[in-house]
Parts: C-alpha cells; structure tokens; sequence
C-alpha cells in the first residue's frame, strides 16, 4: 500500500516547467481569462499591459504549485519567463514553499539563494498579486534581523513593482507587531503618484494599527507637524479605514 502511494504521489508530481505549464493550460478558463486581463488592467497603456491569462483562481494555481514544490531554480526561471501570468505566479508560490521549507530547517545558504533569486527577477514580478502573495514571504524574512536598507533602496526605484516589494516585504514585520520599517518605507513612498503604491501603504498603515496598536498608527498620523494632512487621500482612506465615522470624517477633513 505505502509503495502504491509514492507511485501515485511520484505520478501527481511536475518536475518540469514543461509539465507545469501543461497542466495549467488543461486548467484554463477562456472566459475567466478575458475577465482576469481586464480586472488586472492589461490594456495599452494600463498597468498590466500585455499580461496574459488563462483564467485560473489563485486557489486552483496554488494546488498546481504545491506539485511542482521540488521545482528546481533553472526551471522555475522558465516559468518567470513566461508571458503568462498564472505560470509566474506558480513560479513564485513554488519559491514561497521552498524558501518556507528552507527556513524551518535552517537552511540559510538556501534562504539566501532563493531571496537573490526572487530579486533578480523583479522585472517578472509584475503585477500586484504577484508581489502580495510572494514579497512578504521571502523578502520580508529574509532581511528580518538583517540590514534592511534593500527595502529603502527598492522604494526608491523608478519600477512600480519594486516599490510594491519594498512595501509588502513589511507586512512580515507588522504582522510581529514591529511597525519602524514599514514607517521608514512609507516616508520614502508617502508621495508617489501611483495609486497601487497609495492603495499598498494604505494599506500597511491599516494594518500597523490592528496589529500594532491603534495608538502607534495614531501618534504616526500626528507626527510631523500632521503628517496625515500630507497623505494621498487613498493613503489616508485605506488607513483610517476601520475608524469611527465621524473621526475618519475630521481626518479627511484636517481637523484631528
């Protein structure tokens, strides 16, 4: 019984990018994908211009992942390369499960690998579930009791993918109850003009004050003379999201 079980385990497995890209191309979904490409903005000149999908929910995708976790590096940068979106999202879910499984054995030679790997592929990490589902898994612990000026570096790029990175890689610090990074990142990013980096900080912001304490976001929001009054107002919706009414009212307002 237990040897049919690993040749039925053997026989479930994707050993190659080949076999990966097969199995979600049997699972694609023509009229799921042409929703998909407009919900991710892949028209001229949007966002995710050129991005191409095959209409599969991220839950389907993880699974086809979970049986390409021993994906080598060579053919996990094929599956980056590939124009298409759910493939590089199983690419990166196979990095998160493999940098995951490298961190619990001690295995930093390994966490390291995958965390310069992650990063020299930025250009392929190019949509924004495609940095929320990977960044904070592997970027964020990486650099955890390590020098994180990397995350300052990345939010002062000029790609809007890499400053998204810089910002969801502190989702794994907050999530510690340890806001100073995302603050340092947020100072760096408070002005961009892109409304998924407004959204992402807002969003870190939101979450500083569930998971850090409502009066650490507070006293942030007051600093610097009402440094809330100089925010997006995405950036400042997002935050306050969870105030009361008619407090959320007085901050949009300037009047805390």
């Amino acid at each position: 019984m237990n040897s049919q079980a690993i040749r039925i385990s053997d026989v479930n497995r994707l050993p190659t990018a080949t076999a990966v890209e097969a199995e979600l191309r049997r699972l694609a979904d023509p009229e799921q994908a042409k929703n998909l490409a407009r919900f991710f903005k892949t028209g001229s000149g949007q966002y995710g211009e050129g991005d191409e999908f095959l209409g599969i929910k991220v839950p389907v995708t993880r699974t086809v992942a979970a049986r390409a976790a021993e994906l080598s590096l060579t053919e996990t940068q094929k599956l980056l390369d590939s124009p298409v979106h759910e493939e590089r999202l199983a690419a990166l879910l196979v990095l998160v499960d493999q940098y995951r499984r490298a961190a619990k054995q001690g295995d930093v030679a390994a966490c390291e690998h995958i965390y310069n790997f992650y990063l020299s592929n930025t250009a392929r990490i190019n949509n924004w579930d495609l940095v929320d589902l990977s960044a904070n898994h592997i970027v964020g612990p990486w650099l955890e009791n390590r020098d994180r000026s990397p995350l300052l570096a990345l939010a002062k790029s000029d790609v809007i993918w890499e400053r998204r990175i810089a910002m969801l890689a502190c989702f794994h610090y907050i999530g510690q109850g340890d806001p100073k990074t995302a603050f340092e990142v947020i100072e760096i990013l408070e002005h961009d003009p892109h409304d998924l980096i407004q959204k992402a900080a807002g969003w870190m912001l939101r979450e500083i004050g569930k998971r850090c304490g409502r009066e650490v976001l507070v006293e942030w929001l007051a600093s610097d003379n009402g440094r809330y009054r100089r925010l997006p107002r995405t950036t400042l919706r997002y935050a306050i999201e969870h105030f009361a009414a008619d407090e959320r009212q007085r901050y949009l307002r300037g009047a805390i």
